[in-house]
C-alpha cells in the first residue's frame, strides 16, 4: 500500500484535503490527536495535552489506524492525516521527552517501507478557526508548522509544499505529485490509483 502523509500545523486545512481525496475514491486515515483530545474532553479533561501520557495515547491510536488501513487498502494509494512523525513534532513542541515507543516507530517510518519517502506539507491558510480540540493561536500554529517541517526533514522525508489556496487546487497538486511519483516508480511496484 503506497502510504502518503499529509502533515502541517493545526488549522492548515489537512482535514478538508483528506475529505476531498476521500470523495475522489482514495482510502484515507483520520488524524489521531484530535480524536484523543475530543474523547478526553468528553471525559472531563479540558487540556489532555498537558499529560505526558498524551503522546503515548496519540501514538497508540495512530498505530491501530495504520494497521487497519494496511489490512483494508490493499495496493491502493492511501493518504494519512498525520503519522508518528507528527507525534514526534507534537512531543517536541510540548517539551515532552520522546517516549521509547515513539522513538522506535519514528526510526521505522521509512526503514520498513510503511510510508512513502515523500510527504505533503499542508501550509497554513493564514488564519485559525478555533474548535473544541484546536485552541492554538495563528502565531503558535506557524511555530508548530516549523517544528513539523524540521521533524520530517530530520527523519529523511522529502517534503512537498502544498501552499495556501483553494481546496481543489491543493488536492490537484497532491494528485499530480503522486501520479509523477508513480510513473517514476518510487514504490518499486505497480501502484493502484483511487479505490472505485
Amino acid at each position: 500500500m503506497p502510504a502518503y502523509i499529509l502533515t502541517g500545523a493545526p488549522g492548515a486545512g489537512k482535514t478538508a484535503v483528506l475529505r476531498l481525496l476521500e470523495t475522489l475514491g482514495y482510502p484515507v486515515v483520520e488524524e489521531a490527536a484530535t480524536d484523543v483530545i475530543a474523547l478526553a474532553s468528553a471525559l472531563g479533561d479540558e487540556e489532555p495535552w498537558r499529560d505526558p501520557g498524551f503522546i503515548d495515547k496519540v501514538l497508540a491510536l495512530q498505530l491501530r489506524r495504520q494497521h487497519a488501513a494496511r489490512s483494508a487498502a490493499g495496493s491502493a494509494v492511501t493518504f494519512f492525516d498525520r503519522s508518528p512523525a507528527c507525534t514526534l513534532a507534537l512531543a517536541r513542541y510540548l517539551g515532552f521527552p520522546e517516549p521509547p515507543r515513539l522513538a522506535r516507530e519514528t526510526s521505522r517510518l521509512l526503514a520498513d517501507g510503511g510510508y512513502e519517502g515523500t510527504a505533503f506539507l499542508i501550509r497554513s491558510q493564514g488564519f485559525i478557526q478555533a474548535t473544541a480540540a484546536r485552541r492554538i493561536t495563528l502565531h503558535d500554529a506557524l511555530a508548530f508548522e516549523q517544528v513539523h517541517e524540521q521533524a520530517y526533514r530530520d527523519l529523511g522525508f522529502q517534503l512537498i509544499d502544498v501552499p495556501a489556496g483553494p481546496l481543489p487546487g491543493r488536492v490537484e497538486l497532491i494528485q499530480q505529485h503522486v501520479s509523477h511519483l508513480q510513473r517514476a516508480g518510487e514504490a518499486g511496484t505497480r501502484i493502484v490509483g483511487p479505490a472505485t
